[in-house]
């Protein structure tokens, strides 16, 4: 049985990959255009701009960042790199989990023998894949670690994508979700919160499992809502929606390294790990999906609601001094503004005020800033 060998890090660095959306800059329409601004990008930077799934997509990676501040100053770059490109071509880039009104079916798959091999398997749950996440990396030292560490992350997942939910409309009707993108993914087989794991043995039995009984065709096709990556040593949480700009990116990367860091010493330290019902998670998740920030969330230790403002203030609190150690306090405070101001209530806003889904995206471009 083939092994995968985990890449050691030695501390929490981080790597951020944002999913934006091409628009046309006149209709604000998908547009299946990623190879013409593919083609224009600089030589430099066809690393770290990739197409994907779909033309409509374009995907940014930063580098391997120490600090939150350092991924600032990385995509700042990057996206004003990027922009510029999509302003000469007549695109604008939207941040958020799905398109107001454009269908999937108009959208059109990259041309890659590893995406047809996807749809060929996947067929309409696969080009249904319209949607736009942010995935944050956190280095971690050992692959047990990893397993550990995202075993522990999982009751902080929703209340991630209640912070982070951006996507109320699909196929051109307000769904009544703040996140209907988490209710797409779930359409796939290997998506959605994942299954418990006791080391990273058995994950690596897992995913060999899956590829030689032919149910993926690679370990790249695992898209839990957090997951090892063994090739970067990291736990990769992937359960956000992509949020409506730059400053509340930050924030939840923030959030993330902290947790990642404080959760990994509670390991090295021998901290009992309360338990707790997974359900207590997946009910969270459905809340989170259904009101977003405006969501009560079941607290695992003593099971009463919350609300979202109450579990990041007391959070926040709590995370600060690690903040301050890795050297994101600012932008972990931030976090406590988004409640209030997620993408998804910006979308509905926008909506009631004008009655227009086009009018939706042309302010939410108008909006975004780095």
């Amino acid at each position: 049985m083939p092994t995968l060998d985990f890449t050691r890090n030695e501390r929490p660095s981080l790597g951020v990959e944002l999913e934006l959306q091409l628009v046309d800059a006149n209709s604000f329409a998908l547009t299946n255009r990623i190879e013409d601004v593919l083609a224009a990008m600089p030589a430099d930077m066809r690393d770290v701009v990739k197409p994907e799934l779909m033309q409509s997509y374009i995907e940014i990676n930063t580098d391997v960042c120490d600090t939150v501040a350092d991924v600032r100053v990385d995509l700042t770059a990057k996206l004003n790199a990027v922009e510029r490109v999509t302003d000469s071509l007549g695109i604008k880039l939207l941040w958020a989990a799905t398109h107001p009104f454009s269908s999937w079916q108009d959208q059109l798959v990259t041309v890659n023998d590893r995406y047809y091999r996807l749809v060929d398997l996947m067929q309409d749950v696969a080009r249904q894949l319209v949607t736009f996440g942010l995935h944050i990396h956190v280095g971690v030292d050992t692959g047990d670690k990893a397993i550990n560490v995202c075993d522990r992350l999982l009751r902080y997942l929703p209340l991630l994508l209640a912070l982070s939910s951006n996507s109320p409309f699909w196929e051109g009707r307000a769904t009544g979700l703040h996140s209907n993108r988490s209710k797409i993914m779930e359409g796939l087989p290997t998506a959605g919160l994942p299954h418990q794991m006791r080391n990273w043995s058995e994950y690596v039995w897992l995913i060999n499992h899956l590829i030689d009984t032919g149910f993926m065709n690679s370990i790249r096709e695992i898209w839990w809502d957090i997951r090892p990556h063994h090739n970067f040593g990291t736990v990769e949480v992937r359960v956000c929606d992509m949020p409506p700009n730059l400053d509340h990116v930050l924030a939840i990367t923030s959030f993330v390294q902290c947790l990642v860091t404080e959760i990994s010493r509670d390991v090295e330290e021998g901290t009992y790990q309360r338990d707790y019902h997974p359900m207590m998670v997946q009910q969270n998740k459905w809340r989170a999906m259904r009101f977003g920030a405006e969501a009560r969330l079941v607290n695992s230790d003593d099971y009463q609601q919350y609300s979202v403002q109450e579990r990041v203030t007391g959070l926040t609190e709590r995370l600060l001094p690690t903040a301050e150690e890795l050297r994101c306090a600012d932008e972990l405070s931030s976090l406590l503004d988004i409640p209030a101001n997620t993408g998804a209530k910006q979308q509905l806003e926008i909506f009631e005020a004008t009655s227009s889904r086009a009018e939706v995206v042309r302010q939410m471009i108008e909006r975004h800033h780095w």
